[in-house]
């Protein structure tokens, strides 16, 4: 390696250095109020500030409603198929089914989709000794929390753009 290629490569921009201060602070923030909810899974409060933030208000908007949409389609999916079916593969797949089909009738898209496909594995397939409609519950609210800290570090605190050359 040259070492132009490792100066290149050892560089930290300024940018990407408030970018991950801003992440981790969002993050941190909605574990912590997770936490203070005593949200039983608070971490899915940081993955989802994780995932949402992003560079703009309007991507993170994009996204935010994309993952809760999905989520709330595979929270009441996953309660109302586990309730009636129990930890069932064949049930399971059938829901993966059902909500592609639904996602597409509502015009949602596939982000919905796939963050649907996630919530449905979480509240039918992992041993709980919790109804399926608490811990799909605490899902939607988990997520929930992580989405709005993201999108209010994101709106208080905006990633500076580049300037125009």
């Amino acid at each position: 390696m040259t070492n132009a290629k490792a100066r290149q490569w050892l560089h930290l921009d300024r940018r990407d250095l408030v970018d991950a201060a801003r992440t981790t602070v969002a993050t941190v923030a909605s574990l912590l109020f997770a936490k203070l909810l005593r949200l039983p899974e608070a971490y899915w409060a940081g993955i989802a500030t994780i995932i949402v933030m992003q560079s703009t208000l309007g991507a993170a908007w994009t996204i935010s409603k994309e993952r809760l949409v999905g989520t709330a389609l595979g929270a009441a999916t996953g309660a109302l198929f586990s309730t009636y079916t129990g930890q069932n593969v064949a049930a399971f797949g059938a829901g993966v089914f059902a909500m592609g089909v639904l996602c597409a009738l509502l015009g949602v898209g596939r982000g919905a989709y796939r963050y649907a496909g996630i919530t449905l594995i979480v509240v039918m397939l992992i041993a709980r000794t919790q109804p399926a409609w608490i811990v799909a519950i605490h899902r939607f609210i988990e997520i929930s929390v992580g989405i709005a800290v993201g999108l209010l570090v994101t709106a208080v605190w905006p990633e500076r753009q580049p300037a125009a050359a």
